[in-house]
């Protein structure tokens, strides 16, 4: 009579239906899913704005010790007449990059109106506006977070909310990468006045175990995409200074013009030879 006393009341944990853990599991699987995706999305947009500011700043750098490269070993050959002087120079010059078409040199430049912003301030008096930092400020980071967390298309309940949210994510996503966080407080006031999305309804144990899989399979995707962005030139870099990727542009324009100085010194000492 006891045992049966302690055996499991209605509403105890051990009453609940099998569907019911299982759905507990498919939401929890849901939520881990959209805070990996926040995650990835968050080092891509850091990994672009990286490369972008790499190129816009360290470029020019590179270029220059390209050409340094090729005048040196130029001026050796020209000195010594060796053959294996000469292949290496004609190996250096081959490295350098070729000057750029009229389309490629004015493309930061022009935009739809005309000379764009930073093309006007160079060409006058006004400052020149510094680039865009690499990494978006918190606050920025913690909207875009909570934006991702409440409108995420894997949380509709059918084609129509899905687009709805595939589109909204995609203006989401947008303001994110540049950082733009008047925009992000306007787009969740914007979906918050929007309508209520539904509630789903617990599927049967079929339905569930395949959303299941889903979300499995789309955890594995993601995970190659998060490992190539690692594994990049610039997210390799990226991961040598987390809290503070803008500093190690500044480190490595410091090293460059070092190097850039000390192949100005070689070349005219050959020069003076």
């Amino acid at each position: 009579m006891s045992e049966q006393t302690e055996q499991t009341a209605p509403g105890d944990s051990g009453d609940e239906r099998p569907e019911a853990r299982l759905e507990r599991a498919v939401r929890a699987a849901e939520q881990a899913l959209i805070e990996f995706e926040i995650a990835v999305e968050t080092f891509r947009v850091e990994v672009e704005n990286f490369s972008r500011l790499h190129h816009q700043k360290l470029g020019p750098m590179y270029s220059r010790l390209d050409e340094l490269d090729a005048l040196i070993a130029e001026a050796k050959a020209a000195r010594s007449g060796d053959a294996e002087d000469l292949r290496r120079a004609r190996e250096a010059r081959s490295l350098v990059m070729p000057m750029p078409g009229v389309d490629e040199l004015f493309h930061d430049w022009l935009d739809s109106d005309g000379l764009s912003d930073g093309a006007a301030a160079m060409l006058t008096d006004r400052t020149v506006s510094p680039p865009q930092r690499v990494r978006p400020s918190e606050e920025v980071r913690r909207l875009y977070r909570e934006l991702v967390r409440r409108a995420h298309p894997d949380l509709a309940q059918d084609e129509a909310e899905r687009g709805r949210r595939d589109a909204f994510i995609a203006r989401v996503n947008a303001a994110y990468g540049r950082g733009e966080e008047g925009l992000l407080r306007e787009l969740a006031e914007e979906w918050a006045a929007g309508p209520v999305p539904e509630t789903a309804a617990p599927g049967g144990s079929g339905e569930l175990y395949a959303r299941l899989e889903w979300l499995t399979r789309r955890k594995e995707l993601l995970s190659v995409v998060a490992r190539e962005l690692e594994d990049s030139a610039i997210g390799s870099m990226l991961r040598m200074a987390p809290e503070d990727p803008d500093r190690l542009l500044e480190e490595i324009a410091e090293q460059l013009l070092g190097q850039v100085s000390a192949r100005e010194a070689e070349l005219a000492a050959l020069a003076a030879l």
